[in-house]
């Protein structure tokens, strides 16, 4: 028998008769934010909301942006659903993106932690375009045109 993904049901590593492995779910969505990272075309992940507060913190002393931002999970014992919110770069392809972006993380969660990824939802948010905060001086002021 074959899952939605078309490959055949995973057998469960994460329990045996010695005893039984629990993944959190910080662990997976750590694990596919990394992964979704790797993919070139993608500029960032999380909302406008989410990627403000990361800007923040990265600003605090020993604070650090989050590398699940932009990742929730749903994880089970044999199976996790991953969702993704991205920023594209502009002049990429979505729909290859997307495909890539799925592949790396099933690749990476599946081998990574043993459970089997069942879905991967990606929600595009928002498209980077090069030069588009270029108004702003590093302390966040804007410039404006005129003086």
């Amino acid at each position: 028998m074959t899952n939605p993904t078309g490959k055949a049901p995973a057998t469960n590593a994460l329990a045996s008769t010695e005893g039984s492995t629990t993944i959190a779910d910080n662990v997976v969505a750590k694990v596919a934010g990394l992964a979704t990272r790797e993919v070139s075309g993608v500029h960032a992940l999380g909302g406008g909301a989410a990627r403000a507060f990361s800007a923040i913190r990265e600003r605090i002393p020993g604070a650090s942006a989050s590398v699940a931002q932009g990742v929730s999970v749903e994880v089970g014992e044999k199976q996790a659903a991953v969702d993704l919110q991205i920023v594209v770069e502009y002049g990429v392809s979505i729909a290859d993106l997307a495909r890539s972006i799925r592949k790396n993380v099933i690749t990476a969660v599946e081998q990574t932690t043993g459970l089997e990824v069942v879905e991967v939802t990606i929600a595009v948010s928002d498209v980077y375009i090069p030069g588009d905060d270029e108004g702003d001086n590093e302390d966040g002021t804007d410039t404006g045109r005129v003086q």
